[in-house]
């Protein structure tokens, strides 16, 4: 680690001064640990000697996995080249076939480097396919920060800013069966793009009836019913390798991101059919590369991923499904007696901890110097803050400031998740105290 020791001590820095200082701003006002410098058996450590563990949901087997990171090293030894001009790169090829042999209903896979690139693939793939122009989402919906992206977004800071959005796209009322049936009564939908499980948007999971309503009306007029499973897939809700195998039909498009480069390597893949990618782009071989990206393709990321999968054994999700039950029940048991507490949500390890706004003059943003954050809760980002001295980065919803969602590693240990439980009731306690 010498050769990085500079950057390790004046990097952080650097990043404020060069890159975003916002980003840095918000974090410093947090009080997050930032300046971490090490990992050490999966966890973070930072400069003060404080051990992390990391809720973020994008280390889902630890920070550095060495499973994983010896494939990645041997792929470096190696004289196999990462990148190919033609772009037919026989990694992809492998891992992509590792994904639909896992999947057991895709057989075509489109690889990018984030969730966005996912996303703007399956929305092209929609139109391209379908010849109709109105793509639909659902509020309180978060697929990234690209323009596709973003056209889904509620409105607020990080929507308003860059309309004139993408012509065509809407949003209709979460788990609202009537108004999904009333967008197709025009004819015109090419795909309704959802989150099984809604990240930022709470932690909510779409209701039974409303997932019934819109796999029938999708297929019934013909479009494309996408799932972006960037969060709850490649076994993070504890029900398989996706969130979705068990609804009425499969999605035609499935997205995933995040863990599935294994926290090392930058990785996101559209899964959908090879007959839905031939009709959409098939009437020439040009049309191929209508969607691409460069990197994209990258054996590097490949070898990562193929590590990834090796990893993701049916025991690991059986094992997620337990422990993240196991952790609600704690949670419940340990926050029911605080009068601030209202619910815990979600599924396997993708929990939220909802938790009723503080009646107290002055515990708001709007007293604390910040009027432009008036209309949301401080309860979240204070919790928070009081977890962060106790070694556990959790983070609240963006959507929705009550709730502070929970994204463990898969294997963390379930002494690992008593003390995080009492950690957690001890700083509602004093968030409740201050009331």
């Amino acid at each position: 680690m010498d050769a990085f020791d500079d950057i390790l001590r004046d990097g952080f820095d650097d990043y404020r001064a060069f890159v975003n200082p916002l980003i840095a701003q918000r974090a410093k006002l947090a009080r997050e640990p930032i300046r971490v410098v090490r990992a050490e058996g999966g966890l973070l450590v930072d400069s003060e000697g404080l051990v992390i563990e990391d809720f973020h949901g994008t280390q889902a087997f630890g920070h550095r996995n060495p499973g994983i990171a010896r494939a990645v090293r041997a792929f470096l030894d190696s004289d196999a080249p990462s990148w190919y001009p033609s772009r037919v790169n026989p990694f992809a090829g492998r891992l992509a076939r590792r994904l639909c042999e896992r999947t057991g209903h895709y057989d075509n896979v489109f690889f990018g480097c984030t969730g966005s690139d996912a996303v703007e693939a399956s929305l092209k793939l929609a139109r391209a396919l379908t010849r109709k122009p109105v793509l639909v989402g659902l509020t309180g919906a978060y697929h990234g920060c690209s323009y596709g992206s973003v056209s889904f977004m509620g409105e607020g800071y990080l929507r308003d800013p860059f309309v004139p959005l993408l012509q065509g796209a809407t949003s209709i009322p979460f788990g609202d069966v009537d108004a999904l049936a009333r967008v197709f009564a025009g004819g015109d939908v090419a795909a309704v793009l959802v989150e099984p499980i809604q990240g930022e948007g709470g932690v909510r999971e779409l209701p039974p009836p409303f997932v019934e309503a819109l796999c029938d009306l999708t297929a019934r007029h013909g479009a494309l019913l996408i799932a972006d499973e960037v969060q709850t897939g490649v076994g993070r809700t504890g029900r398989g390798f996706l969130a979705t195998e068990r609804w009425p039909r499969r999605p035609d498009v499935v997205l995933l991101a995040k863990q599935l480069g294994g926290g090392l390597l930058p990785l996101s893949a559209m899964l959908t059919r090879r007959d839905l990618f031939v009709r959409a782009y098939g009437s020439q071989f040009a049309a191929g590369e209508s969607h691409n990206n460069t990197m994209g393709y990258n054996a590097l990321s490949a070898v990562a991923g193929l590590a990834t999968l090796d990893l993701i054994t049916d025991e690991l999700i059986a094992y997620v499904r337990e422990t993240g039950a196991y952790l609600r029940e704690r949670l419940e048991s340990a926050l029911r007696p605080n009068r601030l507490f209202r619910e815990v949500r979600g599924a396997g390890l993708m929990l939220g901890v909802q938790l009723d706004p503080p009646d107290h003059p002055w515990l708001s943003f709007e007293h604390f110097g910040f009027p432009e954050l008036a209309h949301h809760s401080v309860v979240s980002p204070l919790v928070c803050h009081r977890l962060y001295r106790r070694g556990f980065f959790c983070f609240t919803c963006g959507h929705d400031w009550t709730i502070f969602r929970l994204q463990p590693r898969f294997d963390i240990p379930r002494d690992t998740l008593d003390t995080f439980v009492d950690a957690a009731a001890e700083a509602l306690a004093y968030v409740e105290g201050l009331t």
